[in-house]
């Protein structure tokens, strides 16, 4: 798999950018904003540019008290601060058409809601290790790439790409048109994992472990699977969940 990403060397902390001038030119510039943080309340026609011009990004922007902007910086931050992403997130279209190019049969990882950071991280890792050609995260509700994610992934997270989008609906909705098969991974079904024909092109969804996967992407999967499940445990850690699956996927193509 091509490395898309810049020279695999994780940072310790994530790089901030203070104040609102300064965050609406590093928007400009084109810099990878993993989020910008504004304070509750915030208003002023420097803070009203700054959403006009978020509207058309993928940047999330979190109304927080100003407590939680003064914890994170002692400086005069003016109510926002921007937290730059150590990877560059990419566009799910254009993985698609690439991953065919190539003659390869496309196997795609949607998380839908999972937000705890050393989850992503050990999903990401295993992931890489199965030769998952990108995964995909919602705009909001998902976890923050950040130094405990990419050290958790093993450095991972700098190998594969990172798709962000909006709707992950849409998204779903575009990898079927392009040939793929949906497979939700989720216990609602009486079918286990093992019955989808992952060597078709396949993306898997994996869903939150307190709420698993959301209604509008079950509805649209082609397929619902379920781990085997035989103890007192009703559920996995969804990092394992997921390596599970994707094990069975590599099974089958193998």
């Amino acid at each position: 798999m091509d490395n898309f990403r810049r020279p695999q060397r994780a940072k310790e902390n994530n790089e901030f950018v203070f104040g609102i001038r300064a965050v609406i030119e590093a928007v400009k510039a084109g810099r990878d904003i993993e989020t910008i943080y504004q304070q509750r309340g915030l208003g002023g026609e420097l803070f009203l540019e700054l959403k006009a011009l978020l509207k058309d990004t993928l940047i999330p922007l979190n109304s927080v008290p100003v407590e939680k902007l003064n914890r994170m910086s002692q400086k005069n931050h003016q109510g926002v601060i921007a937290v730059i992403s150590p990877i560059t997130y990419q566009n799910i279209e254009d993985i698609i058409p690439a991953v065919f190019e190539k003659g390869e049969v496309p196997l795609i990882l949607v998380l839908d809601s999972v937000t705890d950071v050393r989850n992503m991280g050990a999903i990401a890792r295993t992931a890489a290790c199965v030769g998952v050609h990108a995964i995909v995260v919602p705009l909001k509700n998902a976890a923050q790439i950040n130094a405990d994610a990419i050290k958790t992934s093993a450095g991972a997270l700098f190998s594969i790409p990172i798709c962000r989008h909006a709707n992950l609906h849409k998204t779903c909705l575009f990898l079927q048109e392009s040939g793929l098969q949906i497979v939700a991974c989720t216990e609602k079904t009486n079918d286990f994992i093992y019955a989808p024909d992952y060597t078709m092109p396949t993306a898997i969804i994996m869903g939150s472990e307190d709420e698993g996967i959301s209604n509008d992407l079950l509805r649209v999967a082609d397929h619902l699977a379920k781990i085997p499940m035989a103890g007192k445990i009703e559920s996995l850690n969804v990092s394992v969940a997921a390596g599970v699956i994707l094990y069975e996927a590599v099974r089958q193509r193998i």
